[in-house]
C-alpha cells in the first residue's frame, strides 16, 4: 500500500447511519445519529449523559490548513500521514488530565478509534479563548509597529520578539460572524475585550456573567497544566485557543466544557525548550508548516494578505508542495504527539476501512 492510501483526507463520505447532512470543517467531519441511535448507544455503553442527549460520531482527518487553505502533495498524497491520530491522541491525554485534575469535562463520551470521537451535543461559547505566554506572531507584529493595548489590555514597552510575558495574557476573538454588537464588527475572529463579553455575555452564549470569569478559571488552569507537563519534557507552550461549550450533565443540568481539541500543534505553538536557551526557535507545531509555506513560495504576501484570498486559494489548488515537506510535518506532529502521550503513533494502512468495521461491529452505526 502506497503512501497517499495511509492518509486519510475525506472523512465525509463514510456510510455511518444518520439522517441528518455532515458537516466537514478544515479537519474533522461531524455525523449526528439518529435519535434512536443515540438513545441506544446511551443505554449500552452507559453514557453519563441524559437518555436523550442527541450523539455526534467525530471523525477527524490528515488535511493540513494554513492561512485558511488546505494544502496537499505529490503523488496524490492529500494530507499529512499520521497527523489526525497524532491530534486526537494529544487532545485525549489532556482531557483526561483535566478531568484528573478536577478542571473540567470535555464532550468527548468515547473513542472508538484512534480517528474517531463519539461526542454528546454541546452549545459552543462563541469565542474563540487564546492565552499567549510569548510575545511573538501577529501578537509581536502589531507590537513592533508600537500597539500596546491588546484585547482591552495594556501591556509595557521594553519587550523584545519571542519573550516571555509578565504574566499570561488572555486574548479572546469572536467565533463566527456575530450580528448587533455594539463595538464588535461582524466579521470573524475580530478581536474583542472582556467587558465586549460581559456587555453581550448571551449573544456570545454564556449563560451567565458568572461563567465569564469561570471560562478564564478553566483557559488558565488549562494552560498551566499543559504548560507544566510539557516543561517536564522542556518543551514550552508558548500560545493556545481553547474553545468552551455547554452540556447537559446526567441530571439535565448544563455544565461549562472544554471541547474541540486542547494543547495540539494545530491549535498551539509549542517551541523546543532547548533551542529556545540557545537563541533559537524550534517549532513543534503547525507554525513550523506555515513558516516553511512562507519560503517556500517567491511570494509570500500572498499567504499573509487577506485582500489576496483569490491568489492564495489558487496557490493552493494549483501546487503540490514536495511529498519530503509533508513527511517533514509528520515528523514533527508524530514526534510531538509521542512525547506528550508517551505512547508510539501508529499510521493505519487503512484508517477508513478500520473505522467502519469497529462502528459496524461494536457500534452497529453503519447500514
Amino acid at each position: 500500500m502506497n503512501l497517499a492510501d495511509k492518509v486519510l483526507a475525506v472523512n465525509n463520505d463514510l456510510p455511518i447511519r444518520t439522517d441528518a447532512p455532515v458537516h466537514s470543517g478544515k479537519v474533522r467531519s461531524v455525523y449526528w445519529l439518529t435519535a434512536e441511535d443515540s438513545a441506544r448507544l446511551i443505554k449500552e455503553k452507559g453514557y453519563q449523559v441524559p437518555a436523550d442527549t442527541p450523539l455526534a460520531i467525530m471523525v477527524i482527518s490528515d488535511r493540513i490548513s494554513a492561512f485558511d487553505c488546505i494544502w496537499r502533495g505529490e503523488g496524490g498524497i492529500q494530507g499529512v500521514p499520521g497527523k489526525g491520530a497524532a491530534l486526537n491522541a494529544i487532545s485525549n491525554h489532556w482531557f483526561k488530565l483535566f478531568k484528573e485534575n478536577g478542571l473540567a469535562d470535555s464532550h468527548i463520551l468515547d473513542i472508538p478509534h484512534p480517528f474517531v470521537w463519539i461526542v454528546q451535543k454541546a452549545k459552543p461559547v462563541k469565542i474563540e479563548a487564546i492565552a499567549r505566554q510569548y510575545i511573538t506572531g501577529s501578537m509581536w507584529r502589531s507590537y513592533e509597529k508600537g500597539e500596546r493595548e491588546f484585547c482591552g489590555i495594556e501591556i509595557s514597552d521594553g519587550l523584545g520578539r519571542d519573550q516571555k510575558l509578565p504574566e499570561l495574557l488572555i486574548t479572546p476573538s469572536t467565533k463566527g460572524i456575530l450580528e448587533g454588537i455594539e463595538g464588535v464588527p461582524a466579521q470573524d475572529d475580530v478581536n474583542i475585550t472582556r467587558k465586549n463579553i460581559e456587555d453581550n455575555h448571551q449573544a456570545f452564549n454564556f449563560e451567565s456573567v458568572a461563567d465569564i470569569a469561570l471560562y478564564e478559571k478553566l483557559l488558565k488552569e488549562g494552560f498551566s497544566l499543559i504548560s507544566g507537563e510539557l516543561a517536564k519534557l522542556d518543551q514550552i507552550f508558548v500560545d493556545t485557543k481553547f474553545e468552551f461549550g455547554y452540556v447537559k450533565d446526567v441530571d439535565g443540568n448544563d455544565k461549562l466544557i472544554y471541547m474541540d481539541e486542547v494543547g495540539t500543534p494545530d491549535s498551539s505553538r509549542i517551541w523546543d525548550g532547548e533551542q529556545y536557551r540557545q537563541g533559537n526557535i524550534v517549532e513543534n507545531s503547525k507554525e513550523g508548516f506555515r513558516q516553511l509555506l512562507l519560503s517556500h513560495f517567491p511570494d509570500p504576501d500572498i499567504l499573509l494578505n487577506k485582500d489576496r484570498m483569490d491568489e492564495r486559494e489558487a496557490l493552493a489548488r494549483d501546487n503540490a508542495l514536495p511529498a519530503e515537506v509533508l513527511m517533514q510535518v509528520s515528523k514533527t506532529y508524530v514526534g510531538i504527539a509521542e512525547k506528550i502521550t508517551g505512547e508510539d503513533i501508529v499510521i493505519s494502512d487503512n484508517p477508513k476501512a478500520e473505522i467502519v468495521e469497529i462502528l459496524s461491529k461494536d457500534y452497529g452505526l453503519i447500514d
